[in-house]
């Protein structure tokens, strides 16, 4: 059993507007209901209105200190639409101070020599551009506002190899560069940039591993806590590098993964192997 943690403490994002994409599930529902519960005027966004709605209902509950909560529906490879959720962050109180840029996903499982180019592309874009549109039109708000903090929302993936991945490893390397150079870009301007790496987290998409299988397991063994995370794990971590606390913390990609970094990604041959065929893996041509 997991070792209890003592409450946190909250307060301390009083005053401060933020947002978070994909914010409707999973770990980007948990970064807002902590931002929320410590103050914060928090918007959220994803693609879908109903579960946006709902989880704004959830974290309204618990909101404190002042803080609140906010929903638009917005595709983040859409730049109108990333243009306006930054917009209706503005809302709260005129100025921007955070965004926790966690919409994002893999997909096309499979050797790179049976990848489909549509589908590699598309996971590309949700990752890639959508963290760099986010940048894009949440910078300038950013400096304006006299500083800020942007966590782009990496995975254990964009740096140590998950077998059979296809483009979800280069997006989310890909996310850990972009906060490097735009920490250097706009440090000057007190903006800073951190990424953040989740191992195995108990979210609504990784509950598609069955706990009884060789994944699932090839997870377990390599994590030396031996045990998955919760959203708020992750969540926990994102408001450190949000508030202020961190203000001297730029540039960094942290891991949360129980310490899975240190051995080695998980084995998703399983699965692969029932998509594609044992011959596939191994390099030969699909029929």
């Amino acid at each position: 059993m997991p070792k209890p943690t003592p409450p946190q403490p909250s307060g301390g994002l009083e005053g401060m507007a933020v947002l978070v994409t994909g914010g409707a599930t999973g770990i980007g529902r948990a970064c807002a209901a902590r931002l929320a519960a410590d103050g914060a005027a928090v918007t959220i966004c994803g693609r879908t209105e109903s579960k946006l709605e709902e989880a704004a209902k959830a974290i309204e509950a618990s909101a404190s200190h002042g803080g609140s909560i906010r929903w638009i529906a917005a595709d983040v490879t859409d730049e109108a639409q990333v243009e306006a959720a930054v917009a209706r962050s503005l809302e709260p109180t005129g100025s921007l101070d955070g965004v926790i840029a966690n919409a994002g996903g893999g997909g096309g499982i499979g050797p790179y020599h049976v990848q489909e180019v549509d589908e590699f592309l598309r996971v590309l874009h949700l990752n890639v551009l959508g963290t760099m549109l986010c940048i894009k039109h949440a910078a300038p708000r950013m400096v304006a506002a006299g500083g800020g903090s942007f966590v782009g929302m990496s995975s254990i993936a964009g740096h140590q190899t998950h077998l059979w991945f296809g483009a979800y490893p280069a997006g989310k390397a890909g996310i850990e560069a972009m906060m490097r150079n735009a920490a250097d870009e706009y440090g000057p301007a007190r903006v800073r940039f951190n990424a953040v790496r989740p191992g195995f987290i108990a979210t609504e998409l990784m509950a598609g591993v069955p706990r009884d299988s060789d994944v699932y397991r090839s997870y377990i063994e390599n994590t030396p806590m031996q045990d998955v995370g919760q959203p708020e794990d992750v969540a926990k971590l994102c408001r450190f590098l949000i508030g202020p606390d961190s203000a001297w913390i730029t540039g960094t990609c942290i891991n949360v993964d129980g310490g899975h970094s240190l051995r080695r990604g998980p084995d998703f041959t399983q699965f692969a192997e029932a998509m594609h065929g044992r011959d596939v893996l191994d390099g030969k041509p699909k029929d």
